[in-house]
C-alpha cells in the first residue's frame, strides 16, 4: 500500500508540474484557452521528420553557434549560455527578443519551489501566462516549433515531442533539463512557444523531449534560485554571439 501511495503522490506531483509549463496556468479551463489561442499564432508547418528546417522555417531567426546572455534579476547578473547548434530555432528566437528589448520589465508570473525546486518561469508581455511576442511588422503572435534534438542525431526533430508525454520514458536529447537549463514554455500544442521561457531549479529529466532546452546557466544561479513570484527582469542583453543571429 505503501508503494502504490508513494506511485499515486509522484505521478500527481508530476501532473501538477507539467502543467504550471503550459501557457495559461494548469487549470483544464486555462490550458484549453491557451490551445485555442494558438488560431492566432503565425502558422507554423507541422515537420515530423528530422530533415534540414533552413527553407522550412525561413521566416524565424536562426542563431548558427553560440551566444550569451545577461539577464539582471534585482541588480544581480545571470549568464545564459544560448545553444545555436542544437537548437537554431529556439536559441535565434530567444536572442532575437533580447536583442529587440522583449524582455525589459518584464516579470517571473510563475516561479515554484515547493513541494521541491522546480523552476522560474518568464517572458510574458501580459504577465498573467497567457501571453507571447507580437511581431510589429504583422501584428500577429510568433510561434515556434517544437526544437528537440536526439544524441545520435545531425538535425533536430520538428514539431513532435519526443518524452514521455509520447511514451517515450528515457529520451536521449542533446540538450537536458539539467538543474539551470533554459528552456521554452508552450501550450498543449506542439508549436505554441513564442516569449515565455524557463529556468529549471532542479534536475528534471523527466521533461526532457517534450519541451525545448536551448541554454544552461553559466554564472548567477544562486540569483535564480532567489527569484520570487513577481521579480522583475531588470534587463537582458546579448553579451557574446550576436554575429550568430541570421535574421
Amino acid at each position: 500500500m505503501a508503494t502504490t501511495n508513494k506511485f499515486w503522490l509522484t505521478n500527481l506531483i508530476l501532473t501538477i508540474f507539467l502543467g504550471s509549463l503550459l501557457l495559461g496556468g494548469c487549470t483544464t479551463e486555462d490550458s484549453s484557452q491557451a490551445t485555442s489561442s494558438s488560431d492566432n499564432l503565425t502558422p507554423v508547418q507541422s515537420i515530423v521528420n528530422k530533415t534540414s528546417s533552413a527553407k522550412m522555417f525561413d521566416n524565424l531567426p536562426r542563431l548558427e553557434g553560440m551566444a550569451k546572455v545577461k539577464l539582471v534579476v534585482k541588480g544581480s547578473p545571470i549568464i545564459i549560455e544560448v545553444n545555436g547548434i542544437d537548437a537554431p530555432i529556439t536559441a535565434g528566437n530567444f536572442v532575437d527578443l533580447v536583442q529587440r528589448g522583449v524582455y525589459d520589465g518584464l516579470i517571473f508570473h510563475r516561479v515554484i519551489k515547493s513541494p521541491q525546486p522546480f523552476v522560474a518561469q518568464g517572458g510574458d508581455p501580459l504577465g498573467n501566462g497567457t501571453g507571447g511576442f507580437v511581431d510589429p511588422e504583422t501584428g500577429k503572435k510568433r510561434s515556434i516549433p517544437l526544437e528537440i534534438k536526439l544524441a545520435d542525431d545531425d538535425e533536430p526533430t520538428y514539431s513532435k515531442g519526443l518524452g514521455q508525454q509520447s511514451g517515450i520514458m528515457s529520451p536521449d536529447v542533446t540538450l537536458k533539463h539539467n538543474r539551470g537549463a533554459v528552456a521554452m514554455a508552450r501550450s498543449q500544442a506542439p508549436d505554441s512557444a513564442s516569449s515565455q521561457f524557463y529556468i529549471a531549479l532542479a534536475d528534471l529529466d523527466f521533461l526532457d523531449g517534450d519541451y525545448a532546452v536551448f541554454g544552461q546557466v553559466l554564472e548567477g544561479m544562486d540569483v535564480v534560485d532567489s527569484i520570487n513570484q513577481g521579480d522583475v527582469i531588470d534587463s537582458a542583453e546579448v553579451i557574446e554571439g550576436v554575429e550568430n543571429l541570421k535574421q
